[in-house]
């Protein structure tokens, strides 16, 4: 695993324990490109979603930025991403 790997892997655990911050983290990743990771707006607004939804008011203003870059497929897609990880998260716990 290189660096950027364990990062990302680092927030996704952190994720799957309700960490706001972590959440948002991904958003960030996920919406620049960075850390390895290839830029992707559906799973960035999903991950900003979450956030959002978890309280990070930040969050709430990333996801509406990137909003504007996507289609309403894309979205609908992003938002069924979020509510399979909420589920999948339910049924960890």
């Amino acid at each position: 695993m290189t660096g950027d790997d364990l990062v990302v892997a680092a927030c996704l655990g952190a994720a799957a324990q309700g960490d706001t911050s972590a959440l948002f983290d991904l958003g960030v990743v996920y919406s620049t490109g960075s850390h390895g990771v290839p830029s992707d707006l559906v799973e960035a607004h999903k991950w900003f979603n979450l956030a959002a939804v978890g309280g990070h008011e930040e969050a709430g203003f990333c996801r509406a930025d990137i909003s504007d870059e996507m289609t309403a497929r894309e979205i609908a897609e992003a938002q069924r991403r979020a509510r399979e990880w909420i589920a999948a998260s339910r049924r960890a716990a």
